[in-house]
């Protein structure tokens, strides 16, 4: 697609009280965050509990998508998985349904791993791709996987892997190291993942973000990450959400939007925030935001 890439709201994934996807409830939120603003919803990353779904879900989610009439172009896939080749069987399988891009995080069960370790990792990602690679984002958020992904190893990947390391989310909270990627690498998409960051490294060039803040705050994240627009409730909000796990966060916020309980249930080994906390999140949230809380 042409243009930037703009804002894609990090979809959470609603699950019934068996474990299931509530597949009609993801609709509808995909949905809402497109008619909101977003460009795109990305399923299965990290506040989607991407890692907790299977190959044979991620299936009937692409298909539940598609059948309900959202075009394959305003998806993008997550693959957060150590296997080379379930890396690439799952982001065949997005490619081969349109999608957008994929989000594409490095193996994280090894710690500790060397640059050439990881650019022969994806590296083996993209060969057993073949023809379908393409629009791949690569995902650098170490404070999850443990694993960083460096300058260097980025200017590796794009050079060795045009046209199909296209871009980079960068959600390692680190500035100095968005400032360098900018610096240096400012003609591929970056995506700022932190919040707090988001409108300067739109300002110095990045294209936007994948938010799980867009999936209840949808227009103001819109305005930092399309238009650069600063927004210190934002920042002020994320500092709130970071006391807490922020996947079982997100989706109490989700919930107090919505008005819809389905959102506090996450998946093993996540474990849902407590009511008093819940309370508290939310008494935060209307401080900041009332006259846009529902």
């Amino acid at each position: 697609m042409t243009g930037k890439f703009g804002l894609s709201a990090a979809l959470t994934t609603p699950f019934a009280q068996d474990g299931s996807i509530d597949f009609p409830t993801m609709i509808t939120q995909a949905k809402r965050s497109l008619a909101a603003g977003c460009n795109s919803v990305t399923v299965f990353g990290t506040t989607g509990e991407g890692s907790t779904i299977g190959n044979r879900e991620r299936a009937e989610v692409l298909s539940a998508c598609l059948d309900a009439g959202l075009d394959a172009k305003f998806l993008v896939a997550g693959v957060l998985v150590d296997s080379a080749q379930d890396a690439a069987d799952q982001a065949g399988a997005a490619l081969d349904a349109g999608a957008r891009n994929i989000l594409l995080a490095p193996p994280s069960y090894f710690k500790n791993v060397t640059d050439d370790g990881l650019f022969e990792w994806f590296s083996s990602v993209f060969q057993q791709l073949g023809d379908k690679a393409r629009d791949i984002l690569v995902y650098n958020i170490p404070s999850v996987t443990m694993v960083a992904l460096s300058v260097e190893l980025i200017g590796r990947l794009r050079h060795a892997f045009p046209g199909i390391v296209t871009g980079v989310k960068d959600s390692s909270g680190d500035w100095p190291y968005t400032q360098r990627l900018l610096a240096e690498h400012r003609d591929l998409i970056i995506l700022i993942g932190d919040e707090r960051h988001l409108a300067q490294g739109v300002r110095l060039g990045g294209q936007g973000a994948i938010s799980g803040c867009a999936n209840f705050l949808p227009s103001e994240i819109r305005a930092m990450a399309v238009d650069g627009v600063e927004d210190k409730r934002i920042e002020d909000l994320v500092v709130e959400l970071l006391k807490y796990p922020v996947t079982p966060a997100v989706k109490v916020l989700v919930s107090h939007v919505t008005g819809e309980k389905i959102w506090h249930s996450v998946r093993p080994p996540l474990v849902s925030i407590s009511a008093e906390n819940r309370t508290k999140l939310v008494a935060a949230f209307e401080s900041l935001f009332r006259s846009q809380a529902a």
